[in-house]
């Protein structure tokens, strides 16, 4: 059972450490054992005539031992700790019955507690197997290409820039990025992602190396994924302790003892409720001296009153609802990292979301091209692509992109000397001139030429239209502007539909870009608002406002916007599987770069808050009724079924949350 006065979420997972002569199932025998020699004992004194008169006391003394055996070795283990448990009340609640001669419900106390003891322990192992099952989904040994031979090795002896071969079918010994091979991966253990992603080999190996936050998705893979039909060549970024999964698999089953509200209320309930009982039952002692009755009588009533007020179910209602619902998380590829966030989840009203990698794919591209005079669109994207390919700025590489796709002739000359304006633009070499390439705002200040009213207006129009813009200067003449956008993330607008109809009533976009792109984005997606040109400081600021209205989520990358989701009541990541500084930062990680799992994460929180609800209503009821019960005569037996029965009930209905579905 749990600790009365520690923290039960701890104890919870202490239960599980049992061992014997039969393994894991030790506790479970042990207690069936009881039980038989029990009913053994019973059937002897009741229905054999004439029989031995210690036959039943040997048989109740082998229900003592067995039933017993665990409750005395925690007993004294909570002893050395200074620890009051139930375990102690039962215990002396059994040894008060023999004294008294009741051998055979001291043997039935002791039989109906360690068996419900032991389904606890099974039923919340469910939800505990299913955290331990996430450390143990990457594999044992990999396949190390070294020397152009092939050697098995354990997974803890690989090291960064390691080459392993996966073959089809097999798991992902490691974190890294493909360099060879092609192959679609199915990355639900870690992302949650029902279909397989399609992967292929990075494009600048040495770059990959130098900087693995750089390395696209489709390059990327997860140690405890599983390869499809293609060989692949992976090269290791992390060593097996620092993988994904093993963060993912630390985070979660150290979750369950992050303190919910509802687990710090019951905590400081059961700080007074428990002295109270203790001292309602040493008055009970003295009730011969206001009635009349035997002592025995008086301590066998009080030993009830300790049993049925003891809060059991209330010390494991929140604890088990916690590890299942954080278990059910996880494996749909959403980390939720405690009580505090679970439950938190479940209460927002408000949602704010960065726009760039969050409501957006983070890939923009070019929508406009516009020349000035006679300047051809050759030109233009030319000039833009010879500057552009220098620079790995995401805006940079959209240009190259899609300025290839846009262009017939494919020639590009070489551009040198690339300097970043940060914030602004760059600037760069390109056949003795200097091209300048960037927001309106960089022309006219530092010694730059103000752009003509052509481009000037060109620029106006299409941020009016809620493009991002670049003008794009050679030597002394504006050659043009090129308009750009974002796509709005695939999915984006239903899963906003669905937090909107799960209750979220304020939904927002608080975006570094500009207020038009900002807009129009907020528009596409089904947003009502939308703030741009936003600097982080003010982003912490917006959140700020909204949480002194109702209690706010920002949803962001993890890194840019880690100060706002430290604001907020709930600091949700997208994408975090592979990001350290996700993990560390968010309340909750959307492992895969899918909004469509918030609204499962949001709909997971309230059914969890409900049973916990549930469950602390149950327990705090049975006390109620079971108190007086047993003071008014109720035996220790009765008490023990339904006190045993109460705690069970509020375990298994918390593993309903396993089964949750999503959408």
């Amino acid at each position: 059972m749990s600790d009365t006065t520690t923290d039960p979420a701890a104890d919870s997972s202490h239960q599980h450490e049992h061992g014997g002569i039969f393994g894991e199932r030790t506790e479970l025998i042990f207690a069936l054992l009881s039980g038989v020699f029990l009913a053994l004992g019973f059937a002897i004194e009741k229905l054999v005539e004439g029989g031995p008169e210690l036959a039943p006391l040997a048989f109740y003394l082998g229900a003592y031992f067995f039933g017993g055996f665990y409750t005395l070795k925690e007993a004294i283990d909570n002893a050395r700790a200074r620890k009051f448990k139930i375990d102690s009340l039962m215990l002396v609640a059994a040894t008060g019955a023999a004294i008294l001669g009741e051998f055979a419900e001291g043997a039935l106390l002791l039989f109906l507690f360690s068996i419900g003891h032991a389904l606890e322990n099974y039923a919340m192992g469910r939800a505990k197997r299913a955290i331990d099952a996430l450390a143990e989904l990457a594999p044992d040994t990999a396949t190390l290409m070294r020397g152009g031979q092939q050697i098995t090795v354990p997974v803890e002896e690989l090291v960064v820039g390691d080459v392993v071969l996966v073959r089809p079918n097999e798991r992902l010994a490691a974190d890294g990025f493909v360099v060879d091979g092609q192959s679609a991966i199915n990355q639900a253990p870690v992302t949650g992602e029902s279909i397989p992603v399609d992967k292929r080999p990075v494009s600048d190996r040495a770059a990959a190396r130098q900087n693995s936050t750089t390395i696209a998705a489709h390059s990327q893979v997860f140690a405890g994924t599983i390869n499809g039909s293609g060989a692949l060549q992976i090269e290791v970024t992390r060593k097996s302790s620092e993988s994904t999964l093993s963060k993912v698999a630390e985070l979660v089953a150290t979750a369950e003892t992050e303190r919910s509200p509802t687990q710090r209320m019951t905590d400081k309930f059961e700080r007074i409720f428990v002295p109270l009982v203790l001292l309602l039952a040493v008055l009970l002692l003295f009730a011969p001296l206001v009635i009349d009755e035997p002592f025995s009588a008086s301590f066998y009533r009080s030993m009830a009153v300790l049993v049925a007020a003891s809060p059991c179910a209330l010390a494991i209602a929140t604890p088990s609802a916690v590890l299942s619902g954080v278990a059910r998380a996880a494996r749909s590829g959403v980390l939720i990292k405690g009580g505090a966030a679970l439950e938190d989840l479940g209460t927002l009203k408000a949602m704010a979301f960065d726009k760039t990698g969050t409501l957006t794919k983070g890939e923009p591209r070019i929508t406009d091209v516009i020349t000035i005079g006679t300047v051809s669109e050759q030109e233009l994207l030319s000039v833009a692509i010879a500057v552009e390919r220098l620079s790995d700025h995401p805006l940079a590489q959209a240009v190259v992109r899609d300025g290839l796709d846009r262009l017939e002739d494919k020639e590009i000359k070489n551009a040198s000397d690339l300097e970043s304006l940060t914030g602004r633009g760059v600037t760069a070499r390109l056949d003795s001139e200097t091209v300048w390439i960037g927001k309106a705002e960089m022309f006219g200040v530092d010694g730059i030429e103000p752009l003509d009213r052509a481009a000037a207006d060109a620029i106006a129009r299409l941020r009016e239209q809620g493009r991002t813009t670049m003008a794009v200067r050679f030597g002394n003449r504006d050659l043009g502007v090129i308009g750009m956008m974002d796509t709005a993330r695939e999915g984006a607008k239903e899963a906003l539909a669905e937090l909107r109809a799960l209750g979220i009533e304020r939904m927002l976009m608080i975006s570094g870009d500009h207020t038009k792109v900002a807009e129009a984005i907020a528009k596409e997606v089904g947003l009502d608002e939308a703030r741009g040109d936003l600097m982080p400081q003010d982003k912490v600021d917006a959140i700020d406002a909204l949480s002194r209205e109702a209690k706010v989520a920002m949803v962001g990358d993890g890194v840019n916007d880690a100060p706002a989701m430290a604001k907020a009541t709930v600091g949700i990541a997208m994408g975090a599987a592979g990001s350290d500084v996700a993990l560390e930062t968010a309340d909750v990680a959307l492992m895969a770069d899918d909004l469509r799992k918030l609204p499962f994460a949001v709909g997971l929180s309230r059914k969890s808050r409900a049973i916990i609800r549930q469950n602390v209503y149950v327990s705090l009821g049975i006390v109620a009724i079971l108190v007086p019960a047993t003071i008014f005569g109720l035996g220790i037996g009765p008490a023990v079924i339904v006190h045993e029965g109460s705690t069970l009930l509020v375990v298994f209905n918390a593993l309903r949350l396993l089964g949750h579905q999503e959408g």
